[in-house]
Formats: structure tokens, sequence, C-alpha cells
């Protein structure tokens, strides 16, 4: 029995961030407490292998694909483009997290392992060339983060989000699984090109892969989190430490945004007409509930929740269209929105200190006259997420617009346009208590290097981005 050879290239990220995540984990086992700094050592630890993976996807960069595992693992452009992404907003949460969780005493080992670990799953989503192997990174990422919400064990509210997004993520595996299983029944193959063949000669005939088609479709809108499978994330973002909800809201995204079109695009394009139109649906339920709930909550973490459901509405408008363009316009926009969530999140870390978190919409007011920089880029994130030009936030939404007008759904453009525009109140509501209203409190605002460097990356990028779109947008369109 002959072996194939693995290009070790295909799959340099992954084994750089898995053997990190093991170095730490036996580092923190093993020194003796009295000779080891576990807050140099640790996060140094996740700072520089978050550095050496993005190094990594540079070197692996090509235009043509290669395989590894039998054809069950595979690099590419697309996945060279959204590891680079997720590996760059791991950056930037560790470079959050650091002020926060030592004054919790959470800045320990086990969380940068949990990081990493989900980490990994991302970047074995991101490259699955069939389900099994999609289904192993994600069941990885999962369990990861179920740990990560309920990491602060003296929070009763974290206890209560990990418990429902524990059952609620296992229904929503459950479900994926399920249809995984019937396509499989139908198709005979679990890697996404022999079923893509295997559907293109049945169709709609078979209807066994319609209903594995819509369970299938139920598994990817619970892991974004889309009306009507909604439910747990404003619970979870709001019962999740700062640090857990900024990587949980924006490097997961992209995953499913992975996991979409691998799965969509890739395994079932004969039937793109039929799970277009189940999109339509998501997409508009999205926009719609994610953008009016939001305008009711006080408490900023909820509201920015469901910013987020209302924002998986825009990516699904891109992978309806069922053009390249499309894709590109939805692998865009997946980009964009992580970093905008790991700013927005990176400043309501910031402003928290050890007995208070930033919760509470009031605990923004006044930062523009305790700290004007951190206003500023807390500015340029909302402006971002509202679709102010010139930020990259107007032009992600241009882009998928643009994609559903051409494909003639004018009508479904003019609604994403109405709801963008309510959900602009909301976002313009946060600038308002930064600049207009007087502080109601007089705390100190993390000023760390890597803090303040993390937060002028992140709000800088969204202008840098807005007005330079070119270079970003060609590489969506390269994977396509």
């Amino acid at each position: 029995m002959r072996f194939q050879a693995i290009d070790l290239f295909t799959l340099l990220p992954e084994l750089v961030v898995l053997i990190t995540a093991c170095v730490v984990l036996i580092v923190d086992l093993y020194l003796p407490e009295e000779r080891k700094d576990v807050n140099q050592l640790i996060s140094f630890a996740g700072l520089g292998i978050a550095i050496a993976a993005v190094g990594v996807v540079g070197l692996a960069w090509g235009p043509t694909p290669t395989y590894a595992f039998g054809d069950a693992f595979v690099r590419d452009p697309m996945s060279d483009l959204l590891k680079g992404a997720v590996l760059v907003v791991t950056l930037l949460a560790f470079a959050y997290s650091a002020r926060y969780m030592r004054e919790r005493d959470m800045w320990v080992g086990e969380f940068h392992v949990l990081v990493l670990f989900a980490l990994l799953g991302i970047l074995i989503m991101i490259s699955a060339n069939g389900f099994l192997v999609m289904y192993l990174g994600l069941e990885l990422l999962a369990l990861c983060l179920y740990a990560l919400v309920a990491f602060n064990r003296d929070s009763s509210t974290g206890a209560e989000a990990a418990m429902k997004y524990f059952v609620l993520g296992a229904l929503g595996s459950g479900m994926l699984l399920y249809g995984i299983s019937m396509l499989y029944g139908a198709t005979g193959a679990l890697g996404f090109a022999p079923v893509a063949e295997a559907v293109a000669t049945q169709g709609m005939e078979n209807r066994i892969l319609v209903f594995g088609l819509v369970f299938v479709i139920i598994g990817i809108a619970f892991k974004f989190g889309a009306v009507p499978f909604h439910m747990w994330i404003p619970d979870v973002y709001q019962g999740a430490p700062g640090p857990v909800a900024l990587f949980l809201s924006s490097a997961p995204k992209v995953a499913a945004f992975a996991m979409a079109v691998r799965i969509l695009v890739d395994g079932l394009p004969g039937l793109a007409s039929e799970w277009s139109e189940i999109l339509v649906i998501l997409s508009v339920l999205s926009l719609a509930i994610g953008n009016v709930v939001a305008i009711a909550q006080s408490n900023i973490k909820r509201m920015l929740g469901y910013s987020t459901i209302s924002h998986v509405g825009f990516i699904f408008l891109g992978l309806l269209a069922g053009t390249p363009d499309g894709y590109a316009a939805a692998m865009f926009y997946a980009v964009v929105y992580a970093l905008m969530a790991a700013g927005a999140f990176g400043v309501l870390v910031m402003i928290s200190h050890q007995g208070f978190e930033a919760e509470s919409l009031d605990d923004l007011k006044g930062l523009g006259e305790r700290d004007p920089w951190l206003a500023a880029m807390m500015t340029l994130v909302m402006f971002s997420m509202a679709g102010v030009p010139p930020l990259v936030g107007f032009m992600a939404k241009l882009l998928v617009l643009q994609a559903v007008i051409d494909i003639g759904l004018v009508w479904l453009a003019i609604v994403a346009v109405v709801f963008s525009i309510v959900g602009a109140f909301y976002y313009l509501r946060v600038v308002k208590m930064i600049y207009f209203d007087k502080p109601e409190l007089d705390a100190a605002v993390d000023g760390s290097r890597d803090a303040r460097i993390a937060v002028s990356i992140n709000g800088l990028s969204m202008l840098v981005l807005g007005m330079f779109p070119a270079t970003l947008l060609a590489l969506c369109e390269a994977a396509f």
C-alpha cells in the first residue's frame, strides 16, 4: 500500500498553530510556578503563533490549489485569504485581552490553548474539501468555544450563556450531520467534488438530496446565527467574557462563510436555484429582525449581537446571487465584518476594568472626553458598520447590493437598503453618546501599548480599506 506524499506547505498554518498550542500547554503544565512568569510566557507564545502563522500563510500563498490527505484537505486562494484574515483577528484578540484577563485572574495557559485550538478548528474548516473534514473542524471549534464562553467560573451569566450555546450548538451540529448523512446516502461520497458530480446527474429527481440540502442549510444558518436560528447570539455575547465575545463575534463568522461556500458552491452547485431561494428568506428575516430588535437594546453587547444577525443577512445576499461577483462580494463582506466586530468589542474590552464590565450603552457616554483617540476609533468602526462612505463598510454593502441587482433582484436590494437605514440609527446613537453626552464614570481606560496599537490598526483599517479597496477585492475575486 502506497501513501500519498504530503506537501507541507499545504499544512503549514495548521501545523504551526497545533505545535504552538501543544508547546504552550506543556510548558504551562510542567514549569514550576516560582520559575515561570505565566503572563509573559503565555502571552508572548500566543502573539508569536499568530504572527508566525500569518507569515506562513504568506509563504504558502499561490494561485494553484494543492491537496493533502487524499484530496480531503485543500489550500487555494480562498483559503489563503480567509486564513490570513482569521489569524490577524486572533492576533488583535490577544492584544486586546491582556489587561482584561490579568485583572480577573484568567490570563492563564488554558485560555490561550483553547483559543489556539479554536483557531485550528477554523483553519481546518476553511481548507476542508469534504464533509468529514469540515465536520471535524467545526466540532473542534465548537467545543473550544463552549469552554471559552464559560471561562469565568465566577459568572452565573457566563455559565447560563455557555449552557444555552452548548444546547443550541449541539442541535445545529445534529441538523448539519443529519443533512450530511442524507447527502452521503444519496451520492455515496463525502468529498465535495464527487458529491457535486452526483448532484449534477440526479438533481431534483432525488428527494433525499433536497431534504439533505434543507438540513445542511439549517446547520449553516445555526453557525452563522441567521434568523430564525439566531436565539443564542445575544445571550452568548452578553454572558461571555469580553475577549471571548470579541473572538466569537469575528473569527468564527469567517469560518461559517467558508463552510457555506465549500458546501453550497463547491459541493451542491447543481442545487443552486433551490438553496438560493432558501437564502433569500433567511437574508430578509435576518436583515429585518436584526436591525429592528437592535434598536430596543440598552446592553451594547446584545445590540452588537443583533447587529451581527443583520450583517449575516448581507453575507447571504452575496451568496444567493450565485455568481462569482456575488461570492467575491460576500467574501469581502465577511472579512470586513470580522475586522469591524473585533474593533467594536475591542473598545468595550479596553474600557472595562477590574470590577467593572462595559455592557450598557451608558458606559460609552463621554468617551470623547475621557479618551479622544479611542473614541475616534470606535466612531470609525460604528460608521463603517452603518455603511457610511468612505469607510469600508459602505463599500462592502455596495458590492453585495450590486451583485443582487445584477441578477435582477432589485426588490431585494431595496429591502436591504431600507433596513440598513433603520440600522444606522443604533450605530449613530452610540456615536452621539460618545461625543454629546456627559460621562457617567471616570474609570481608567486600558492604556497598554499592545491594546493601543491593536485599536489603532482596527480603526484606521476601516478608513484605509474603504478608500483603497481594490487589493482586498482583487484577492476575493481571485478566489472564484
